[in-house]
């Protein structure tokens, strides 16, 4: 491809909210969300009779309430959130930029359609996921790459691999969340999204490390690549590295669970009462699998968790909030794509003078073919 027909952009990929607080919204987003065989990872017939059942009938009025309680005059937190994050990269970056959610608008259909119609010829997709799991990181990649495949297959793609520990994204983190840390802390809570222990072994290529084993997120292992505990604790062990806090005064915990199965534990709510009756008073919040506030720090953890750990004896929860539109955060994006940009370009460049090269070659061949000639 000739180096002037090169057309680059990037797209920002989250998870998505309803259109509004109304119930028939949330149920619209509810019914995507929940049939997508990534989340509710069970046999296709059994998922539409419990969506049908048991939770369509009665979770999106609850759910509604709840979007109610944190939605602005701008709409979904995590919404108003990943355009303010849009618009920021957008200025820093030389190439066009996307915002493209998995449920709910803007979806990832409309936006393929529109990068299609732009010409971008090289795509470079970002899950704004910091960790690895079939529910959120793989699941955007996947319906991302179908609509490609769909609308237009001959688009180059690079894939931003989860950065759960890279330095920037850490550095990131660091930044955003020491200024709410205070001396008389008792507690630091990392409350990462949890997800059921099947969904950690499915993503085990071994299937025989990934919670077999009592050491299986320290030993190391190919696994961890797609590893969500390990991917969680490594990120964790990275804060506390760059940040200073002690260990002893941390603790891990996985929230939002849904349904009767094993999920990753131990259960954030469970925990934040156990907290409270133990006697620890001051507790700060973190949600590291979160690069935006949205329903399940706003709501979950800000109030539900602070009801529960204010019955239980504690005195004061506060919400450590995410990255959001930190400038750290802004310029771990814009640099990657910036990096990216640079590679490609460097690539285009050798391809370019290989294709000179080719044809010089070509033409000295010529020539010398033409040199030795026999007359007529």
């Amino acid at each position: 491809m000739p180096k002037s027909d090169i057309k680059a952009a990037a797209i920002l990929l989250n998870l998505g909210s309803p259109d509004s607080t109304e119930v028939a919204d949330v149920r619209r987003y509810l019914d995507e969300f929940l049939s997508d065989e990534r989340v509710l990872d069970i046999a296709a017939w059994r998922r539409k009779l419990i969506l049908k059942l048991f939770i369509l009938p009665t979770r999106p009025k609850e759910s509604a309430e709840a979007y109610g309680e944190v939605w602005t005059d701008e709409g979904s937190p995590l919404i108003v959130t990943s355009k303010e994050q849009h618009k920021l990269v957008s200025d820093q970056v030389e190439m066009p930029v996307f915002l493209g959610m998995r449920y709910g608008n803007p979806s990832t259909h409309d936006v393929i359609k529109q990068i299609k119609e732009e010409g971008i010829t090289d795509l470079f997709i970002m899950p704004l996921y910091p960790h690895y799991a079939m529910s959120s990181y793989e699941t955007a990649v996947v319906k991302t790459m179908e609509e490609i495949y769909e609308q237009c297959p001959e688009m180059r793609t690079k894939l931003l691999q989860p950065f759960y520990k890279d330095d920037d994204y850490i550095q990131a983190l660091v930044d955003s969340a020491m200024p709410h840390m205070e001396d008389d802390d008792d507690l630091l809570l990392f409350s990462f999204h949890g997800i059921p222990e099947r969904h950690v072994r499915k993503s085990d290529p071994s299937h025989a490390h990934c919670l077999v084993r009592e050491d299986c997120c320290i030993n190391p292992h190919p696994c961890h690549a797609t590893c969500y505990k390990h991917q969680c604790l490594a990120t964790t062990q990275a804060f506390l590295e760059k940040s200073g806090i002690p260990k002893e005064k941390t603790a891990i915990s996985f929230q939002s669970r849904l349904l009767r199965d094993p999920w990753l534990g131990p259960y954030t709510d469970y925990e934040l009462e156990r907290f409270g009756k133990e006697g620890i008073k001051k507790i700060k919040v973190m949600c590291p699998a979160f690069v935006s506030d949205c329903l399940e720090t706003i709501e979950e953890i800000g109030m539900q968790g602070v009801e529960q750990f204010t019955e239980a004896g504690g005195e004061s929860l506060t919400l450590v909030p995410c990255m959001n539109a930190h400038p750290t955060w802004i310029k771990f994006l814009s640099g990657r794509i910036e990096q990216w940009h640079n590679e490609l370009s460097h690539q285009d460049e050798h391809a370019h003078e290989r294709t000179h090269e080719h044809q010089d070659s070509h033409d000295h061949h010529h020539d010398h073919e033409h040199d030795h000639a026999p007359s007529a």
